[in-house]
């Protein structure tokens, strides 16, 4: 596969973290993003260290300076975005603060397309680009006290279909990989926090709410996100867009 440079939010922790790495080892030079500068700093290093290529660079997807700022000091011409920068509240409506449920779309949704609205004028002049939008399980389906990061997952696929077609008449795809659980920081605050929500033990959110709608009762792996990613990536996959990549363990077939 030819190396590609490519940029990915929320990188310094988690899924971003998790991807860069894999997609590091096999050649690609890696812009990793995010809020927190020593983590993002950390998995860069990491990645240098182990003989890839990276830089990092603060990026807040909800501000247009800190876009411009931060596109204007890659090093390189984006290739691939990754859009996977994400929070998660979780509360009943009533009890969910409108403005953190603001917040929560301002990351999730009009994050991605302030970013992706300012890497596409580049990738139309170069006339390749791929963009790599990380969704959820939540983007087709629901769960009770989640409404913002629903609404934000679901707004994702939508998006994607629209900029597909904005972008048809050149070598640019757009697709959205849609996990069920993946174990990082983010989940493991989920489980704390519906089991406060829910009333139940941590070990019965995992058990219960997060693995038992899944038929193979696993949670997803790096690996396999930066496998699809990579494929998406790739020549054979450059007619594949507007699509969702659903990796649920058949949780959406029953």
């Amino acid at each position: 596969m030819t190396p590609r440079c490519i940029l990915i939010t929320g990188a310094g922790s988690g899924i971003g973290a998790g991807i860069a790495t894999e997609l590091a080892a096999a050649g690609h030079h890696l812009v990793l993003t995010d809020l927190n500068r020593a983590a993002v700093d950390a998995v860069a290093a990491q990645i240098i260290a182990a003989g890839g290529s990276a830089e990092a660079l603060v990026l807040d997807v909800t501000s247009d300076d800190s876009v411009a700022a931060a596109v204007a000091a890659v090093t390189r011409p984006v290739d691939v975005l990754v859009n996977n920068a994400g929070l998660q509240h979780v509360a009943p409506l009533e009890e969910f603060p409108i403005d953190k449920w603001d917040f929560l779309i301002q990351v999730m949704l009009v994050g991605v397309a302030r970013l992706t609205r300012a890497l596409l004028p580049g990738m139309r002049e170069r006339g390749f680009g791929r963009i790599v939008n990380i969704g959820s399980i939540h983007s087709l389906v629901a769960s009770p006290f989640k409404s913002a990061y629903v609404a934000a997952k679901h707004g994702l696929i939508g998006f994607s279909k629209v900029i597909a077609l904005e972008t048809a008449n050149t070598d640019i795809t757009i697709n959205t990989i849609c996990p069920t659980y993946v174990k990082t920081p983010l989940v493991d605050k989920q489980i704390a926090d519906q089991a406060r929500t829910r009333g139940i033990p941590e070990s019965q959110v995992v058990s219960d709410v997060m693995l038992k709608p899944m038929p193979k009762g696993v949670f997803i792996g790096f690996d396999e996100l930066a496998g699809i990613t990579a494929f998406l990536i790739s020549p054979p996959a450059r007619n594949i867009t507007g699509h969702t990549i659903t990796v649920d363990g058949g949780w959406t077939v029953q």
